[in-house]
């Protein structure tokens, strides 16, 4: 079980490095992308200067300004995201495509055991295609998840493919504006 734990594990930084090598390729070197970086860099900038050289006194014109700042910066990460967008799609067929074969490697074998019971609606994932009712048993498909979404995110850092703070900062994500977004200036 600890081979097959270890194994997994290795499996996951290859599919983040060779993920992040073909993210390389198809986005991070183009030039369209490297503008629209820098351009989401300077937003960011320009944006959290205007908002703390106006701090709480912000009269009505300022606000507008500082609007107009931020759908420019909305705008700037859309485009920046629709870049990243065909990377994703290749990056997805090539996990697919892994992910079937290594499930089939792995089918039915427990490859670690769970420190925890799992929760209800998770526990159809953590314990796929696992004989018995032991739901600490883990399969593959959850190791394997678990292991790609934090190491992925590492290995973005260390090689600076990471977005900055700044620009995280004023990004949407799926669910909408970020908590510390709708705290602002009203």
């Amino acid at each position: 079980m600890w081979a097959d734990t270890l194994f997994i594990v290795f499996i996951s930084i290859c599919t983040a490095l060779f993920g992040e090598g073909l993210t390389w390729l198809l986005v991070y070197r183009t030039e369209k992308y490297q503008k629209l970086k820098a351009e989401v860099e300077r937003q960011c900038k320009r944006l959290e200067k205007k908002k703390e050289a106006h701090g709480d006194s912000i009269d009505r014109q300022q606000k507008r300004k500082i609007e107009r700042e931020e759908e420019r910066l909305k705008n700037s990460n859309r485009d920046l995201s629709l870049v990243k967008m065909k990377s994703m799609f290749a990056i997805g067929f090539a996990f697919t495509a892994l992910l079937s074969m290594f499930n089939s490697i792995f089918d039915g074998r427990v490859v670690a055991k769970l420190p925890f019971l799992p929760i209800s609606w998770l526990q159809g994932l953590s314990h796929r295609n696992l004989l018995g009712d032991d739901y600490t048993d883990c399969s593959f498909i959850f190791l394997y998840i678990l292991c790609t979404m934090s190491i992925r995110q590492n290995i973005q850092k260390l090689l600076g493919f990471a977005p900055s703070r700044a620009a995280n900062k004023h990004s949407t994500n799926l669910f909408g504006p970020q908590p510390q977004q709708l705290s602002g200036y009203k």
